[in-house]
């Protein structure tokens, strides 16, 4: 079970909390779909998802040569309010990322 200072470890870079913003919003994510939103490397984007995967915050499933992310649902309810607070306060954010079409066909379509 992931404690509190590690947790707002997590929350405290902004790459991670536009990656968990997106995992919120989508709530099964591939690597691909977050470089494309977030304009970054897939090695930036994967070394920050294996972070919040060690933390517990995120789980992994492999779909074929795919690998999807999604919250973990046995985090304690503190961090599960805390997320939900950062999803109802960001709401506006994620609708223009969502409202962004993809430039290019991600790798997992």
């Amino acid at each position: 079970m992931i404690n509190q200072v590690d947790f707002f470890k997590c929350l405290s870079d902004q790459t991670r909390l536009n990656i968990l913003k997106l995992v919120l919003s989508k709530q099964n994510i591939c690597v691909c779909e977050l470089t494309e939103q977030l304009e970054l490397s897939q090695p930036k984007i994967s070394r920050h998802l294996a972070l919040l995967r060690t933390h517990g915050v995120l789980l992994d499933e492999r779909k074929g040569q795919w690998v999807y992310y999604s919250l973990n649902p046995d985090l304690p309810l503190w961090a599960l309010d805390i997320l939900k607070a950062i999803e109802n306060e960001e709401s506006d954010t994620r609708k223009k990322q969502q409202d962004q079409p993809f430039t290019t066909t991600t790798c997992c379509d």
